[in-house]
């Protein structure tokens, strides 16, 4: 199927009446059909066994790559920013206030005609002060062009985690793409449980809250990941079939670490639509060597292998590297190099830039179509919007439970009673936000 095309009166019309109100105050003239990632979701469920990628636009090859990879395969996409990287404390250029005006320039210049979603990832809540801040933020992040928003609070105990989600979600205006998270996201140590996503889920839906995603820790890591545990599938697929009724797809953190084959069974055989992908995309971008696993490759020195004829001069990375020693980052750590080299890296020459951009272009189109399956679904998360006649595509589930079985006296007083029979804890503690 061929990429849709700016006359295609499908397109048309769902630039016209599919985009939110916050896109269409701050972009009234745009051609990029950017749209909420409740639309995403349904697109990529339409299809079924598929999901996009959420690319983690660290930087702009990052975001115009992924963006290029999601027209060449007619996907669906969404380019997403975690609070560690873009939020108050950033270190990425890229931020939660200027990821969609990122995202919609680089739509116009490069003809980009699939839909795009504008994602705030790991909007992390770990106490009573992140609570606060929020309510000024969050709807700061809106006014601002995002379309959905994953609010983790997934630091916290299980009651804790469901009382600040409940406080903070609504935050969010009704229109926008929902994801929830149960279970830190930390590799092998406290894995989540069917009983905890299920604990979570009813909470929310006892209050008016439907996800549009819940991401787990079923054995996903962020970063560079040396573990061989990787992904559980069977964990996933319980936790998924758990809580079935809610209608809640799932959303994939840390897929770097994880063979394709893996990542294709867990496209396959679970109610996975969103699999988000960071670490991989900078290091292609650099020019760093990558494995199937998405893990950068290193010399028997512990080195990053750097592919002379990809990514950044040659140059540019012996004085990344420098600065790298000298400030004592090492393995993932590197990430924190993505600020002070921002202006370095666009002020390289254009085939030098061209490459960078076209490194992650073509790791994201073989992660599109031959990974996740998602190919050509952008015509079908246009259908949704148009079938709603709206950029408010409306939730998928309604509510099953009672509320006044689930006031924070008797949210404090149940989650005691959550088996956690496979895990005791969350594990150790740790840097844990991408």
């Amino acid at each position: 199927m061929n990429s849709a095309s700016p006359m295609n009166s499908d397109f048309d019309r769902a630039l016209k009446t599919c985009r939110p109100p916050n896109i269409v105050r701050l972009f009234p003239n745009s051609r990029a059909l950017l749209v909420s990632g409740k639309a995403i979701d349904r697109g990529l469920a339409a299809k079924g066994h598929a999901m996009t990628i959420a690319a983690n636009g660290r930087n702009l090859f990052v975001i115009h790559g992924a963006l290029r990879a999601a027209q060449r395969a007619n996907a669906a996409i969404i380019c997403e920013i975690a609070k560690s990287e873009g939020g108050r404390n950033a270190y990425c250029a890229t931020s939660f206030w200027n990821l969609a005006r990122r995202v919609d320039a680089a739509c116009n210049e490069l003809g980009i005609t699939v839909p795009v979603a504008i994602h705030a990832d790991h909007y992390a809540i770990k106490g009573p002060d992140d609570v606060e801040r929020a309510s000024d933020e969050i709807p700061s992040m809106f006014d601002a062009g995002i379309t959905s928003i994953a609010v983790d609070a997934s630091h916290l105990p299980d009651d804790e985690n469901l009382l600040a989600s409940l406080k903070v979600l609504p935050l969010a205006p009704l229109w926008a793409g929902i994801e929830t998270e149960v279970g830190e996201i930390k590799g092998i140590e406290g894995m989540s449980t069917p009983e905890e996503a299920l604990f979570l889920v009813r909470g929310l839906n006892a209050h008016g809250i439907f996800p549009d995603w819940i991401a787990l820790n079923n054995g996903s890591a962020h970063g560079i990941q040396s573990s061989e545990q990787g992904i559980q599938v069977d964990l996933t697929v319980r936790i998924h079939e758990a809580i079935a009724s809610y209608n809640v797809s799932g959303a994939q953190h840390g897929t770097s670490g994880n063979s394709s084959d893996r990542l294709r069974r867990i496209a396959a055989g679970t109610r996975t639509t969103k699999a988000n992908v960071a670490t991989a995309l900078q290091m292609v971008s650099w020019g760093v060597r990558v494995n199937d696993y998405g893990n950068a490759e290193l010399d028997d020195q512990g080195r990053f292998i750097k592919e002379p004829s990809k990514g950044m001069s040659e140059a540019l990375w012996a004085e990344m590297t420098e600065a790298a020693g000298k400030m004592g980052l090492k393995g993932g750590a590197f990430k924190k190099l993505n600020l002070p080299f921002e202006n370095r890296l666009m002020a390289q020459p254009a085939d030098i830039r061209e490459r960078m951009t076209q490194g992650v272009e073509d790791f994201v189109y073989r992660l599109l179509t031959d990974v996740f399956n998602a190919g050509d679904t952008a015509p079908l998360v246009m259908e949704a919007l148009l079938a709603a006649g709206s950029h408010d595509i409306g939730p998928k589930s309604e509510r099953l439970e009672d509320p006044a079985q689930w006031t924070t006296e008797k949210i404090r007083a149940r989650a005691p009673m959550i088996d956690r029979s496979t895990d005791q804890d969350k594990g150790k503690g740790g840097d844990y936000d991408d």
